[in-house]
């Protein structure tokens, strides 16, 4: 069966989503998902966008931005060294609504104290935000530390997750 990389981009409340997968036999696996001027995002080619392969995607970003989905259930392959893998995986237990800080994902792990920023460099190297929710790890003292997507864009998600509140200006 032959396997082609196909992209489409997705309208939301942080801008132009782009999202990149691989489909096979009209399945799509998600690859990527990136905000708009984040670094390490992938390039396309213009005629490998297909729009109809990501239509459950769209669906389910759209229920996430509307506030009517709080987990993701997408077939995912995002490519990473077993350790991010790992580092990934673990994200999906860190409930909506809710923060990690760095040392307690790196504990839940298994990674020594002075290990922990191997966890941060994982995080960082996570392909496809929001699905996997590297937003909701924050700094032990509460701050927002990096995010490949922008701070102020951290600060919008777990805003929006109602894991912070929304300060007046």
């Amino acid at each position: 069966m032959t396997t082609h990389t196909v992209h489409t981009t997705c309208p939301s409340p942080l801008g132009e989503l782009l999202l990149t997968g691989e489909e096979s036999g009209g399945l799509l696996t998600l690859v990527s998902l990136a905000l708009p001027g984040q670094r390490g995002a992938p390039a396309v080619r213009a005629e490998s966008r297909d729009d109809r392969a990501f239509a459950e995607a769209r669906r389910q970003l759209d229920a996430y931005f509307a506030g009517r989905l709080t987990r993701f259930s997408l077939p995912l392959a995002p490519a990473g060294t077993p350790f991010q893998q790992r580092v990934w995986g673990a994200l999906d237990d860190i409930p909506y609504g809710t923060t990690a800080g760095y040392g307690e994902l790196a504990a839940r792990l298994g990674v020594p104290r002075a290990e922990i920023r191997t966890v941060g460099r994982a995080l960082g190297a996570n392909p496809v935000l929001l699905v996997r929710p590297c937003h909701r790890v924050i700094g032990a003292d509460g701050s927002m530390r990096g995010y490949a997507g922008g701070v102020e864009r951290k600060v919008w998600l777990l805003t929006h997750e109602g894991a912070l509140q929304p300060t007046l200006l």
